[in-house]
């Protein structure tokens, strides 16, 4: 079993949910008492986001690296990213270390193309939403993303890091997601993505009737599928 070194803290609140996502598959397919390999590196999250909010990305780059470094230095075989929105520089990482980045889009868009799906709904903050990273490295997959309007994205956003990333979960704004997932099934979308990996932590697949690929489990259900490569 290859030793999976994690980039969290980004929140702590999701962070748990892939240790405990990775340590439950590997249970599965090792039974007793296994559980993971695995190495953390938890930031403070209130000065990511200061840095996130404040446009600084080469100061929130350096810091990612620096993580992924101390982690392979640790004897990490691989670096998985606990968040989608720090994806955003996800190939200045990836040059910085030796050992393979696990990227999330990848496990999304698997399990999306194994369904035959080609045009999804995106939810995650405003910097997954609007800028490009994200939806361009989904078409290099033949995946085509649309996203909420600009009000519908200001409620998914402030919901995250107002509720979510606080461990708040709301069933009015439960609602207000579903709303807005309706309205992108509407235009369209096959699908949605929930690309923050706290949305999960809030909305389900048992609350609609619109497929959802949960970021957050497919990521870490990859990092196990390479832990045992």
């Amino acid at each position: 079993m290859k030793t999976i070194g994690l980039i969290g803290g980004l929140s702590w609140e999701s962070t748990s949910e892939y240790y405990s996502y990775i340590n439950r598959f590997v249970k599965e397919k090792l039974g007793g008492l296994h559980s993971a390999k695995c190495l953390l590196h938890s930031f403070d999250f209130q000065e990511m986001v200061d840095l996130q909010h404040k446009g600084d990305w080469d100061q929130a780059t350096n810091q990612m690296i620096h993580a992924a470094k101390t982690l392979e230095n640790g004897g990490a075989d691989m670096i998985v990213i606990c968040t989608n929105t720090m994806h955003k520089m996800a190939p200045e990482v990836k040059n910085e270390v030796k050992i393979p980045l696990l990227h999330i889009v990848d496990a999304v868009a698997e399990k999306i193309n194994e369904q035959s799906m080609t045009k999804v709904g995106l939810l995650g903050t405003k910097f997954t939403m609007e800028q490009p990273f994200y939806k361009e490295y989904l078409s290099k997959h033949g995946i085509e993303v649309i996203i909420p309007n600009e009000e519908d994205r200001k409620i998914v956003h402030d919901v995250i890091y107002n509720e979510l990333c606080k461990g708040d979960f709301k069933e009015a704004s439960k609602d207000k997601y579903i709303q807005i997932i309706n309205r992108l099934y509407k235009q369209g979308a096959e699908g949605i993505i929930l690309g923050c990996t706290e949305i999960p932590l809030l909305v389900k697949q048992e609350d609609t009737f619109v497929p959802l690929f949960d970021s957050t489990l497919l990521h870490a259900k990859s990092a196990v599928d390479f832990a045992f490569k």
